[in-house]
């Protein structure tokens, strides 16, 4: 195996209850990258997360994680990743200190104070050692979750939508302290809703419907899909959107604030398509750029439900 590659796998299928829920999948991701998974709830980013690093077993495919294949020798690959989930899951009638203490007695880490007193300060939680989880901020809550699945000092670290329901300036610094362990060689696997998460990831992987349907950098995504964008601003923007969805050449119609995106994968009719608006003077139109949004409201709209 390459040093650099962590995760490599090929072909990976799981199904539930005789539904697809993840379809040959396969890709690579390298290690101290961050690798963001996206797409609409129930797409499949969980379950191939957990496939990724031995979790769940894939019912085809093949590959590895951390040098280890993911289908007979998952429990060497389990000791070596932490795993941060959406709800908090510490104890919340024990301090952030105890649970930290905790967990390190768990794993058997030595000097187990001293690296929960590193941690404490590292995450910026010093002052607070003594206040109970469950009294703690939406906020703090995520910063004790992750100073615990990093204790153990894993290879590799999951994040399962990691910021939902915590407050922009708390997203920003916990997004700071996942590059600081990036550089240090931790490779992170992290789902997420929010476009300006993704576009804070090294290479993205956008999944809908149990198909991987675009992965690479942000740049590498949108500009793979193609897509030609005007914006466009003015009166009556409703009722413009609902006569542009209806024509030809037109793959996307998506409201921005005050103006419309609108965006086709040929150029030339999408042209033709708004030619007519473009002389009427109650819309301002311009060329713009696809967005990473503009990209994924596109591909959603072209998947097929594996319902």
């Amino acid at each position: 195996m390459n040093g650099d590659v962590v995760i490599d796998v090929q072909g990976l299928t799981k199904s539930f209850d005789g539904r697809v829920v993840v379809r040959d999948l396969s890709m690579q991701v390298k290690r101290g990258q961050i690798y963001g998974f996206l797409g609409p709830n129930g797409s499949g980013k969980t379950t191939t997360i957990r496939m990724l690093c031995g979790l769940l077993t894939p019912d085809s495919g093949h590959g590895t994680c951390l040098g280890y294949d993911i289908i007979t020798q998952s429990v060497l690959i389990k000791r070596r990743v932490g795993y941060m989930t959406q709800r908090f899951s510490l104890w919340q009638d024990l301090s952030i200190r105890e649970n930290l203490e905790f967990v390190a007695r768990v794993y058997g880490l030595d000097k187990a104070k001293e690296r929960v007193r590193t941690a404490i300060e590292r995450l910026g939680l010093k002052g607070r050692e003594e206040q109970l989880a469950g009294n703690l901020s939406g906020g703090w809550k995520q910063r004790l979750a992750l100073g615990a699945c990093t204790l153990p000092e894993p290879e590799l670290l999951l994040l399962d939508e990691p910021t939902a329901g915590v407050d922009p300036k708390a997203r920003r610094e916990f997004w700071t302290e996942i590059h600081h362990l990036a550089a240090d060689g931790l490779t992170v696997l992290v789902s997420t809703h929010y476009m300006d998460e993704a576009e804070r990831c090294h290479e993205i992987a956008y999944i809908a419907y149990g198909r991987l349907l675009a992965q690479g950098t942000v740049d590498e995504v949108v500009a793979a899909a193609h897509l030609t964008t005007w914006t466009v601003s003015g009166e009556d923007l409703n009722e413009l959107s609902e006569q542009l969805e209806k024509l030809p050449g037109i793959d996307m119609v998506a409201p921005f604030g005050t103006s419309l995106h609108v965006s086709g994968r040929d150029a030339e009719k999408l042209n033709r398509a708004i030619e007519p608006f473009r002389k009427d003077k109650r819309w301002r139109w311009k060329p713009d750029e696809a967005t990473l949004e503009d990209v994924f409201i596109d591909l959603m709209s072209h998947a097929e439900d594996n319902f």
